[in-house]
């Protein structure tokens, strides 16, 4: 049986035929001892067929298919006009050595072609790979080498399919800033304090928040015009009347010296870039807490998106974060403490960063260390969810949040817990019920827009209609009293069928009155059966009305 071989390079498709299988017996090791040698490879595998690749973006497209085991038409082609053809109904005289199974089974499944993927095709393959420039006279030296290279790159960048929203890097930027901004924002407010203290010491002592000492002094300006009647904008600013007044009355007897014109100018300028700074301050703020909703949902949820964004960035990114183990995060943070304590011989740290989130704070003394290890161990599995997962949900975050509060109340008031099984169960169940629920939501919305399509598309053809029928004015006529006169007609019909009905329920209920509580099985009858007892009900109807004028 004649073996042909199928080898894909960055530059096309070949077919190759292997000679002499009988005399070799299909032995790996001859095989091997034969391929770094030309001459002798050369007798066995001989080039049948050789199809070039159009362009860079084609060689793509092909590599993508077939790493995803399926066979595109052109190789289906290419396969069908070099290899022998099979009759219906007979057995190939030939065989096809593929280096992936997979993409043999759809092969075989497509065209019947008999494939195979074993050891001894691989290293056929082997061997043409390592000849593969002097089987083909065509190429020059190097050209191989540059296909191979722009084509391993433009497939790496179309395999690695980053989503730039949950690009991690920018929560790691994002919490430097911020922690460098809050020390920024704490040392200029306090130059504020000392710098406008000399003109007004008494604010001090009044005001203790920074961001309003800060818009005070830009308000304010001179002390000597502060008067009540700028008491409505002092209280807006400081939200107290009472500390308004206040205000007013430590400017009136001040020991601060006076300043001079540019020197409170220069103070006005600083404030408005204290305020301007911690403005920005919340607006990152908010950026940082988007941010972690979308790429650490799980995480935030469970201990808060600032403790959450320090353990992404002190890790390196959410995938080191993920691959730490519960122990190695629950000290993260504390690690000059750890070598310390192991130089020294001393207790080791029991928390790093994880003591910022409150669940630490609220529990005793003594249940700090078993707090700060169970919600290592909660933080590491919803680390790794949120790295791994396909579609991002809050619901297994909340889950472990609710074990987290169950084993506060375990160590303070002993009430048992819940498994961990049965919660992570309850979130699974929930988490299928949201995407279900996600999906029933955008079906109707799919259908509202195919109507409203459809709708468009009738009244087009309801326009161009009216259009051509513009002429015939009297036929237009004609057709609306037809439509007119049809409608009647239903009315008509629909209105016997509902004195029927009536007719039918007030038979049974003077049936029931006479005879009781009786209650008779329902029989199937033929559709003329039930036509003749409606018409009899009918008629018994309008005789008891007659019967009744009469009367």
């Amino acid at each position: 049986m004649a073996l042909f071989l199928l080898y894909e390079t960055s530059s096309g498709y070949s077919l190759f035929l292997a000679n002499g299988l009988d005399e070799i017996g299909q032995n790996t090791e001859a095989v091997r001892n034969s391929v770094s040698d030309l001459n002798r490879f050369g007798k066995v595998v001989q080039l049948t067929a050789f199809h070039p690749f159009e362009s860079a973006l084609d060689a793509l497209n092909q590599c993508n298919s077939v790493s995803e085991g399926i066979m595109t038409d052109e190789l289906r082609n290419f396969l069908e006009l070099n290899l022998p053809k099979v009759k219906e109904g007979k057995k190939a005289k030939f065989s096809l050595g593929v280096a992936e199974p997979k993409i043999g089974s759809h092969i075989f499944e497509v065209t019947k072609i008999p494939c195979q993927s074993n050891e001894f095709v691989h290293e056929l393959l082997r061997g043409v790979r390592l000849h593969f420039e002097r089987f083909i006279k065509d190429l020059k030296p190097g050209d191989l080498e540059k296909a191979q290279l722009g084509l391993g790159h433009s497939y790496s960048r179309a395999k690695v399919k980053f989503n730039v929203n949950r690009v991690d890097n920018m929560v790691i930027q994002a919490i430097f800033l911020l922690d460098t901004l809050d020390k920024d924002v704490n040392s200029f407010a306090m130059r504020v304090r000392e710098w406008y203290s000399w003109h007004f010491p008494e604010l001090v002592k009044i005001v203790n928040d920074n961001y309003i000492y800060a818009k005070l002094a830009k308000f304010i300006d001179d002390k000597s015009k502060l008067s009540e009647d700028k008491l409505p904008a002092l209280t807006d600013i400081l939200g107290d009347e009472d500390k308004a007044k206040e205000v007013v009355e430590a400017a009136k007897a001040s020991m601060g010296q006076d300043l001079s014109p540019i020197d409170l100018i220069n103070v006005q300028q600083f404030a408005q870039r204290v305020m301007d700074l911690s403005e920005y301050r919340k607006k990152l703020h908010e950026y940082l807490v988007t941010k972690m909703n979308d790429i650490a949902p799980n995480l935030a949820s469970l201990i808060g998106e600032m403790v959450g964004a320090r353990l992404i960035s002190h890790a390196g990114s959410l995938t080191n974060l993920a691959k730490c183990p519960s122990s190695t995060l629950q000290i993260l943070g504390a690690e000059k403490a750890l070598f310390r304590a192991l130089k020294t011989r001393g207790n080791t740290p029991k928390y790093g960063l994880i003591f910022h989130s409150s669940f630490i704070g609220r529990a005793s003394a003594r249940n700090k260390g078993r707090m700060a290890r169970y919600l290592a161990n909660k933080c590491s599995i919803a680390s790794r969810i949120d790295c791994f997962a396909e579609s991002s949900t809050t619901v297994f975050g909340e889950k472990l949040r609710e074990q987290v509060e169950e084993r506060l109340d375990f160590y303070d008031k002993g009430v048992a817990p819940r498994k961990n099984i049965d919660v992570m169960k309850a979130a699974i169940g929930s988490a299928e019920n949201k995407d279900t629920a996600m999906e029933v939501e955008e079906a109707p919305a799919v259908a509202s827009a195919k109507k409203s399509k459809k709708k468009k598309s009738k009244s087009d053809t309801a326009e161009n209609g009216e259009a051509e029928d513009k002429p015939t004015v009297n036929g237009g006529a004609a057709e609306d009293a037809k439509s007119e006169k049809k409608r009647k007609k239903e009315k008509r019909k629909l209105e016997q069928e509902q004195a029927v009905e009536k007719s039918n329920g007030t038979d049974r209920v003077d049936a029931e009155e006479q005879d009781g509580t009786a209650k008779k099985k329902k029989t199937k009858k033929s559709k003329d059966q039930d036509t003749e007892e409606l018409q009899d009900a009918s008629g018994m109807k309008k005789k008891k009305k007659k019967s009744k004028g009469e009367v």
